[in-house]
């Protein structure tokens, strides 16, 4: 999620550059409501609202491929992707995520030319690149759109990115808060990819109990597999926070409705600073300055004690130990405090 979010505000940017291109993109299937609303299936053309920056979509289950990667199934799908993209006749291919994985799907294009970093996140993926872009950004979002500069020779800067309308979702959303009172929302997110990257779920839920004291109506994201940290939340409040798994159309309605998010390094943060939204982020072992807010109002919290490591520990990062509740609800005051001065 957060590696899609990062690269459309380049890839908003190029189609802001470029309406008359035919730009399309690869996705695993979990994500593809990042770039289109309602069809179940794979869109080509017919650029709107419900899918405002792509013109086609191309499913790719890479993980469920590594699962069984010479299995019937996925060599046949792995052959149906490697036509669809090679009849496309593609002038380029842009590879963003920086992995091998990627880079080899971007090389089944065919393309002349296949566009990556001279440095990626995978090192083993430069090889497969034809030619190599020297980012100098400090953030993946800038390092993206120098990557998509390269494709055209662009002055590209950063774009306010092109999310889908989901009508459904929007409806279901304006219904959902016509029974809820006019107050501001907060959404609280506590869950994280990996277990160093979680702050502890029972400081999450004094500062929902804080946000709720400030008039804040506190809603807590539960991701996949995350149910119960935001169940817990919910009891912790005694209910004044309410606990709301939803798919991720709605989530993109709902984050466009909020006031204030909370979150570690993860891709509700990710969408909230997307749209705009004021975000707290509660950051350990990987770098803000990389991968955290850009272009929306923020403050980060990180420990000087914190390393950056991307090892997959189960327990939080030492460092992240050493932020209080207080601490969150003192940076949610002064950013709102700096919002409503602008």
């Amino acid at each position: 999620m957060g590696d899609i979010l990062h690269a459309l505000p380049a890839v908003t940017a190029l189609r802001m550059a470029h309406p008359q291109w035919t730009i399309d993109w690869v996705v695993e299937p979990r994500w593809r409501p990042l770039l289109a609303a309602d069809d179940p299936v794979c869109a080509c053309g017919g650029r709107g609202p419900e899918q405002p920056v792509v013109d086609r979509i191309y499913l790719a289950p890479t993980k469920e491929w590594g699962r069984s990667p010479l299995s019937g199934k996925t060599l046949h799908e792995l052959g149906e992707l490697r036509r669809a993209l090679r009849g496309a006749g593609y002038d380029a291919v842009l590879d963003m995520q920086g992995a091998v994985r990627s880079a080899a799907i971007g090389r089944m294009a065919g393309s002349p030319r296949l566009i990556g970093e001279a440095s990626p996140r995978e090192f083993a993926a430069r090889w497969i690149f034809g030619e190599h872009v020297a980012v100098r950004g400090v953030h993946v979002i800038e390092q993206d759109i120098e990557l998509a500069a390269a494709v055209a020779g662009d002055a590209l800067g950063a774009a306010e990115c092109w999310l889908p309308t989901s009508n459904a979702a929007e409806s279901w959303c304006d219904e959902w808060l016509r029974q809820e009172s006019a107050r501001s929302i907060a959404l609280i997110n506590p869950g994280a990819g990996w277990g160093a990257k979680r702050w502890p779920v029972e400081r999450y839920a004094e500062v929902a109990a804080g946000l709720i004291r400030r008039g804040f109506r506190v809603l807590v994201n539960a991701g996949p597999g995350e149910e119960e940290l935001a169940q817990f939340i919910a009891r912790e409040t005694r209910g004044s926070a309410v606990a709301l798994a939803c798919p991720l159309d709605r989530l993109i309605a709902l984050t466009r409705r909020i006031r204030l998010a909370v979150a570690g390094d993860t891709g509700p943060l990710h969408l909230a600073c997307a749209l705009g939204k004021p975000v707290v982020g509660i950051f350990g072992p990987t770098d803000p300055g990389r991968n955290g807010p850009f272009g929306a109002p923020f403050k980060v919290l990180r420990s000087a004690e914190s390393r950056r490591d991307h090892s997959r520990h189960h327990a939080p990062e030492a460092g992240m130990l050493t932020i209080t509740p207080e601490d969150v609800l003192h940076a949610a005051d002064e950013l709102l405090g700096e919002v409503a001065a602008r």
